[in-house]
């Protein structure tokens, strides 16, 4: 087999400038993305190449050099399949919201249904590769899927992705490492070796490790687990400093300066969010509690817990430090989980924004990248998740403005809480926005971004994570 055409299937976060870096190194092979959202395709194929669906910086640049040359996106995925060799699986799996795993393990729905179109359109063999995050041993599940619907052979591959959101095109130019999981058979070896020589055009061969597929499941779920393990970690004690004194950031440095430990994931913050974090570590946790490994499950369960106490925690040192609450107005800067994505999904400003509406707090809202729509949305969600009817959120929703500055986001405000890291926050000129605010605004940096020494000489009050 030789692999001349690419298939994947999901145009979100992953498959999107995964494939794009694919087609940068891999002139000579076609690449096909594709997805059932017309829209989604539609808006990766937009003439302004600094407005996609996807926003990283870098990304732009790429697909302005491979889109309609060796790159595609489109909704045929009929003839995208029948025409490739390989094809990636990089769909959306959720936590599940019903059944025996909900709340808990993966909704697979999306990687079902995709495998059975894989089955249903493809006339010769195919490679076909796990990219979305999965759990362990979901390779059993798609060889039956695919066994039961097509009528070719096929060979599953385990390839997880490790992007980190911000920095997904520099992850995936200059990755840690890249897993590639097959089976133990003639086929496998030849099917891992395949991607393994897609990888090795740009990717050193050392960093390129082939494991079983189980041990590819897992290694993903494992890495995001360790990750929100240290940040949970540092954030359990912010709460510990305020009481004792302490300075979190110089017991960061302290801590980090210890090789065996290092200082990446030590920043203290309002909790990890994002797609995966959450799920992933939610999924272990399942997975372990089926498998009857109850300590295993309720060692990780902590992670989370511990993050929902740090957002919970934050908002109401937010309602306790603000005057009159229930008659102020509050402003929250930030809504993406993280500086330099347009991404909110888990993100702690959902949850203090949540926190402080059912309190009766009038809010105003500023990010740089995520759109008005979106803070709606998840809002919304957000409320209906706890069971408030569509009447009531219309009335929640109107103690809610967007705007778009932070100049007219803090304007005559009692409170300013600052959720998300970017830069835009550091560096604004605080000492002259003084004269925006109520007389004693009280400033609560949830990321320890403000340099106090920029706010002497005017009468804020500060408040600061673990300081």
């Amino acid at each position: 087999m030789k692999i001349n055409s690419i298939c994947c299937i999901g145009a979100g976060y992953v498959g999107g400038p995964t494939m794009a870096v694919i087609a940068y190194h891999c002139p000579n092979i076609t690449v096909n993305v594709v997805d059932a959202n017309i829209d989604k395709i539609k808006h990766w194929n937009n003439k302004d190449f600094n407005d996609l669906p996807v926003k990283e910086p870098g990304l732009g640049d790429i697909i302005k050099k491979v889109r309609n040359k060796n790159l595609h996106f489109t909704s045929d995925i009929k003839k995208a399949i029948e025409n490739s060799q390989m094809i990636f699986l990089a769909v959306n799996t959720p936590t599940a919201k019903s059944g025996p795993a909900k709340g808990m393990g993966a909704d697979l729905t999306n990687i079902i249904n995709s495998a059975k179109l894989v089955a249903q359109y493809s006339k010769d063999p195919k490679i076909v590769i796990e990219k979305s995050t999965l759990p362990v041993r979901t390779a059993e599940k798609l060889k039956e899927v695919l066994k039961k619907y097509g009528n070719t052979d096929f060979q599953i591959i385990s390839n997880p992705e490790f992007l980190a959101e911000g920095t997904a095109i520099k992850d995936l130019f200059k990755s840690d490492r890249v897993i590639i999981g097959g089976e133990d058979s003639v086929l496998g070896k030849k099917a891992v070796n395949h991607l393994v020589r897609i990888y090795s055009k740009w990717i050193p061969k050392e960093k390129i490790i082939v494991t079983n597929i189980w041990s590819s499941e897992l290694s993903k779920l494992a890495s995001n687990a360790f990750l929100a393990q240290r940040l949970s970690s540092i954030n359990s004690l912010t709460s510990f400093c305020e009481k004792t004194g302490a300075d979190i950031l110089e017991v960061s440095k302290a801590v980090g300066m210890d090789k065996r430990i290092g200082g990446d994931f030590l920043s203290p913050s309002l909790g990890f969010g994002g797609s995966c974090f959450q799920k992933d570590i939610l999924n272990l946790v399942y997975i372990s509690r089926s498998l009857g490994l109850d300590e295993v499950a309720d060692y990780w369960e902590q992670v989370i817990i511990m993050n929902d106490y740090q957002k919970k925690r934050f908002s109401n040192r937010i309602l306790e430090l603000t005057k009159s609450p229930e008659t102020s107005t509050i402003s929250v800067l930030g809504w993406a989980f993280k500086k330099n994505t347009n991404d909110s999904r888990e993100s702690a400003s959902i949850y203090i924004v949540r926190n402080l509406l059912i309190n009766n707090c009038k809010i105003n809202i500023y990010d740089p990248w995520v759109d008005v729509d979106k803070i709606k949305y998840d809002i919304n969600y957000s409320l209906k998740q706890i069971r408030f009817k569509k009447s009531e959120i219309e009335i929640i929703l109107k103690k809610i403005k967007i705007f778009n500055s932070i100049k007219s986001c803090i304007k005559n405000v009692s409170s300013i809480a600052i959720c998300t890291e970017w830069d835009e926050f550091k560096e604004f000129d605080w000492k002259a926005a003084y004269k925006y605010v109520e007389p004693e605004c009280i400033i609560l940096d949830g990321r320890n971004i403000i340099d106090t020494k920029k706010i002497v000489g005017t009468n804020f009050r500060m408040y600061s994570l673990g300081r």
